[in-house]
């Protein structure tokens, strides 16, 4: 007759206890065990705390990164640093022309709600190493031997200049503008026009101003369709939030995506990344109440859910927030490769202030020391890695898309969505670029600054501060989770 031994009685008993933990774990938390990888495709009904996010786990497509791992490490490690990093003096300040016209269609004006405007700051408010324009980026040392070789520099090239013709001096100018636009992504503004302001953007946070309609519309609309590398044969709008036709579930539509090249795929996956990381933003800071002389903002659970509920979105909500993680392992990696040029000693984050500027560098330095230590990252170097012409041709293909979204951001009817839009665009960007500057940072020279690969005080602001933004997205995607916990 077969008997329990005590040690047999003992593991049985323990496999028992630890069974109905991890059971009880998953349903005090709401987390249904499932493999990786998995979708939701019976059409079960869902409980209401859960629509949003019931399969937003596991490993996101095209890495191997899992969706819990990036939400403990940015919100515990990340979000608190990122916060306060964007919240010193020499990060708060972006100059932008918020002026521009639009160059694709006639201005239909600009929002007329108070919300929508943005308050300058003053010259007086500017710190002093901001506004004069040398932004000092480097160490004394380092400015000392630059500006030594430019005095040398600027003797030689006078005697060679003054043989030159003034129609020659300029076509030389052109093509130094023409090669240094070779890398950027985006569609620069001029610091040095008139029509340019410093804005204080911790007192013009990006929230919900009431701008929508057919203005807002056409420009993600733009964004989408012109530039997603949409093939012909495929009808239905890129655009995630246009209408579907008929009983459409979306299926097709991400089934060509996914037959789609890396390169393409992952151009569209970080447009609908930063498209989510907005209308979480928005979301999050929406109009409540106007009354009584005073603007009440928080959460708004309601468009919440009819942007990323499973039900309201058939399906592609969820995917939505997928994307979002996905541009946040992009921009996380650009970090991680940027952290060399940072680290240098003639790398200065100069305000005016010298205790301020060594207390800003050393933040920095923590989040690139926590960036570091994270485990997991985008694989950039399966991008572009075909035949050697076809891949430069795809890589300049990627360069001038982005580039022509970076311009969209100027038809942008409401001045403090086109502020938070060309900063946010302006920081992907500046991560595109340093993505694919591998070799200019690995080879820059250990003392001098003048040479190699540089980023303007413009793109390091907008860099972080869209880092800071995708940071703050998903650590309101917790809150939200709380929200939906409380109101089911």
């Amino acid at each position: 007759m077969w008997r329990l031994t005590l040690p047999a009685l003992g593991v049985l008993l323990l496999a028992w206890f630890f069974g109905n933990f991890v059971l009880g774990w998953f349903q005090h938390n709401n987390v249904k065990p499932q493999t990786q990888h998995s979708e939701h495709r019976s059409g079960a009904p869902e409980s209401p705390d859960q629509s949003c996010f019931c399969h937003l786990t596991g490993v996101l497509d095209d890495c191997f990164c899992d969706v819990e791992s990036i939400d403990v490490f940015n919100n515990f490690k990340i979000y608190p640093r990122i916060k306060k990093l964007t919240e010193r003096d020499y990060f708060r300040y972006y100059r932008v022309n918020l002026k521009r016209p639009c160059p694709f269609w006639p201005d239909d004006g600009h929002c007329s709600i108070k919300d929508c405007h943005v308050e300058p700051c003053p010259e007086s408010k500017v710190p002093v190493g901001i506004k004069s324009g040398n932004y000092n980026k480097y160490s004394q040392a380092a400015n000392t031997m630059s500006d030594m070789n430019e005095c040398e520099q600027a003797k030689e090239l006078g005697a060679i200049n003054s043989t030159l013709s003034n129609q020659s001096k300029e076509a030389f100018a052109d093509w130094a503008r023409h090669d240094d636009a070779q890398d950027h992504f985006c569609e620069l503004d001029d610091e040095t026009s008139p029509d340019a302001d410093y804005v204080d953007l911790l007192l013009n946070p990006e929230r919900f101003t009431g701008y929508k309609g057919p203005s807002a519309w056409r420009v993600w609309n733009s964004i989408y369709e012109e530039n997603c590398f949409k093939p012909r044969s495929v009808y239905r709008p890129l655009n995630p939030l246009a209408p579907s036709r008929g009983d459409d579930d979306g299926e097709g539509f991400y089934t060509w995506l996914e037959g789609l090249c890396l390169e393409k795929r992952v151009f569209y996956r970080l447009i609908s990344g930063l498209h989510s990381s907005i209308n979480i933003h928005l979301c999050a800071d929406y109009l409540l109440d106007e009354g009584w002389g005073r603007s009440v903002w928080g959460p708004n659970l309601q468009e919440f859910r009819r942007r990323f509920d499973t039900a309201e979105t058939k399906g592609e909500g969820t995917r939505r927030l997928k994307n979002l993680y996905f541009l946040y392992l992009i921009e996380l990696r650009a970090l991680y490769k940027v952290a060399p040029y940072f680290e240098r000693a003639f790398v200065n984050l100069y305000t005016g202030n010298t205790q301020e500027d060594g207390a800003t560098k050393d933040l920095l330095l923590q989040v690139f020391n926590e960036i570091k230590a994270f485990p997991m990252h985008f694989d950039e170097k399966s991008m572009f890695a075909g035949h050697k012409m076809e891949a430069k041709t795809l890589k300049e293909e990627f360069r001038l898309h982005f580039k022509n979204i970076s311009r969209i951001m100027d038809c942008v009817g409401c001045s403090k969505c086109r502020l938070w839009g060309k900063l946010q665009t302006q920081g992907l960007g500046t991560a595109l670029k340093i993505l694919f500057s591998e070799k200019e940072i690995k080879n820059l020279p250990e003392h001098s600054p003048s040479k190699g690969f540089q980023l303007t005080r413009q793109e390091i602001v907008a860099l972080m501060n869209g880092f800071g933004r995708l940071s703050t997205s998903i650590h309101q995607l917790h809150n939200f989770r709380l929200l939906l916990k409380e109101n089911r």
